[in-house]
């Protein structure tokens, strides 16, 4: 009995050190493919100038991301190979596809492509697709920039790459951490990651303007580097994970075949489809907001360049102030952490300290793109709260039906509060500030709340798949989402070419529809939860 003791004791997954070294690493891939996810965002404006591409274009390609997702249903088949092939298998195979679809994309922005035959290839094919065009969701139509359609090529290649790592870093979580702080790993994992978002609005345009010179492929490349640490994080993963399985005798591959019967299983519990909808409908609020936020800042805040000769104009700022940024995260994440009362509010404080600093220089440097670089801020300090709440006490439901009114009030805040501070600088700035860091907060409920719930409804070994169904149905929305609000600033703002002039009053307000939606179905869930016994609002941790 001691010898299975210390052999227990032994194993990788029962060392916190271990089982948080695997976290960090699945987490820092998912940090770095999260900046390339966005990283076109922050220079909307410079792509329509430099590339072409209308709110139409930008929008149409950005939304190709999930197109082979949803309708080559390979988010599916992503949740097959998860159950079948194992998390290490799957988290090297999504990270060769990212960094493939990420080449793709960074050759279709250069100026190398622009004069290739290849772009005229694209110009005049790819225009009508048929069955695809009548049911009006075709990722190209005619008069799409050709390096639109190539860059949403690559992008499509890497969204089944992005999607199936996010299916697999969930189930690499539940392995690692099942019985243990799965909601505070979740959470922690995803508040690292969305540091990815801030990082893309700070250096994707800061690569785009090196030099005094624009150019867009630059921040492209940025990614592609980017890709290229993210394939060796799960590299390393990959061995990690396998001696953990040696240690525990667990295999990989299951003794049950996959059968397409178990998926009806899934979808036929209602439980299931109240969190599926919910995702849904909440990431659909966010990530294609996520694509114009930068954006609907430049057109309803009144920004006034620094003089070019300023140091809030130089490239140094740019660097001072992640570095900033990155005190802001770090501080108060380890905050948390922290068991002695003294050290936990010095923390605390130098977070906050750092947040006021980070959030005046991007004031003085009147720069949209910084501003909305806080989105993920507060939700680093808070989702570890939350996840280890939801660990400890529950109430997971009922978290998701206080960030669906966050959600609701933010977008309402940015249909028409910010408008109301035109020609008041400070005014409108500290408000998109508080709005934006509330956003994020909202955000941070989800991971922390939601993911942890899915095991609790369906069978362990199909809990791949069931990730993948609610992935699938998630990327309908990540898909039609930001075609919508590119098609409705187009429709809204007819004659408007100045890119810094839109109205984004309409699509924000569909938006906030979309949490009016998530509102009424975490209610019913709250209704489900309680009549079956879900377990839900449950703790994850039962306390002895």
């Amino acid at each position: 009995m001691i010898i299975m003791t210390q052999q227990i004791q032994k194993t990788l997954r029962d060392s916190a050190g271990m089982r948080w070294t695997a976290l960090l690493l699945l987490a820092l891939a998912m940090f770095c493919s999260y900046i390339f996810m966005d990283i076109l965002s922050p220079i909307k404006d410079l792509m329509q100038e430099t590339r072409g591409w209308d709110s139409t274009a930008f929008g149409t390609m950005q939304g190709s991301e999930v197109f082979l997702n949803v309708f080559a249903f390979f988010l599916i088949f992503a949740g097959i190979i998860l159950d079948k092939m194992g998390v290490r298998f799957t988290a090297v195979l999504s990270g060769v596809v990212m960094l493939i679809g990420a080449c793709i994309k960074w050759y279709a922005v250069t100026e190398s492509f622009g004069s290739s035959s290849l772009a005229v290839w694209f110009t005049n094919n790819l225009n009508y697709i048929p069955l695809f065009e009548e049911l009006g969701v075709s990722p190209f139509y005619e008069g799409m920039p050709a390096s639109a359609k190539m860059a949403a090529c690559g992008f499509m290649l890497f969204g089944c790459g992005c999607e199936m790592a996010g299916i697999t870093v969930s189930r690499g979580i539940v392995k690692w951490f099942k019985g243990r702080e799965m909601a505070l790993a979740m959470g922690s994992e995803m508040a690292l990651a969305r540091l990815g978002v801030a990082t893309c609005m700070i250096f994707s345009p800061f690569f785009a303007r090196l030099g005094g010179t624009v150019s867009v492929s630059r921040s492209v490349a940025f990614g592609v580097v980017l890709m290229c640490i993210a394939l060796m994080m799960f590299i390393v993963y990959f061995f990690m994970d396998k001696k953990l399985d040696a240690q525990t005798g667990e295999t990989e591959e299951k003794d049950d075949p996959f059968k397409i019967s178990d998926l009806g299983k899934i979808l036929s519990d209602g439980g299931f489809w109240l969190v599926a909808l919910l995702c849904v409908l909440y990431y659909s609020a966010i990530f294609p907001f996520q694509k114009y936020a930068v954006n609907m800042l430049q057109c309803n805040l009144d920004l006034t360049p620094p003089a070019a000769d300023s140091f809030w104009a130089s490239s140094s700022v740019t660097i001072i102030q992640y570095v900033i940024m990155l005190v802001v995260a770090a501080a108060g994440f380890a905050s948390n952490f922290q068991k002695k009362s003294g050290a936990k509010y010095t923390l605390l404080c130098l977070s906050i300290a750092s947040l006021v600093c980070y959030c005046y220089m991007g004031y003085m440097r009147q720069s949209a793109e910084s501003i909305f670089a806080v989105f993920p801020l507060l939700a680093v300090l808070i989702t570890p709260i939350l996840g280890s709440y939801v660990d400890h006490k529950g109430k997971a439901a009922s978290m998701l039906v206080l960030g669906s009114l966050l959600l609701i009030a933010c977008h309402l805040t940015f249909a028409f509060v910010l408008p109301a501070f035109d020609g008041n600088n400070i005014g409108g700035i500290v408000t998109a500030y508080l709005t934006i860091l509330i956003l994020g907060a909202s955000f941070s409920l989800v991971p922390a709340s939601l993911w942890p719930s899915v095991p609790k409804l369906v069978d362990a070994k199909v809990i791949g798949s069931a990730y993948a169904l609610i992935f699938w149905i998630q990327n309908i929305g990540l898909w039609l989402f930001p075609l919508l609000i590119g098609k409705v600033l187009d429709q809204t703002n007819p004659g408007v070419t100045d890119p810094k002039e839109f109205d984004y009053t309409a699509p924000l307000v569909m938006l906030a529809l979309l949490g009016v939606a998530a509102l009424i179905l975490g209610l019913i869930l709250k209704v489900v939860d309680k009549k079956r016994g879900l377990g839900l609002e449950e703790p994850n941790i039962k306390e002895e």
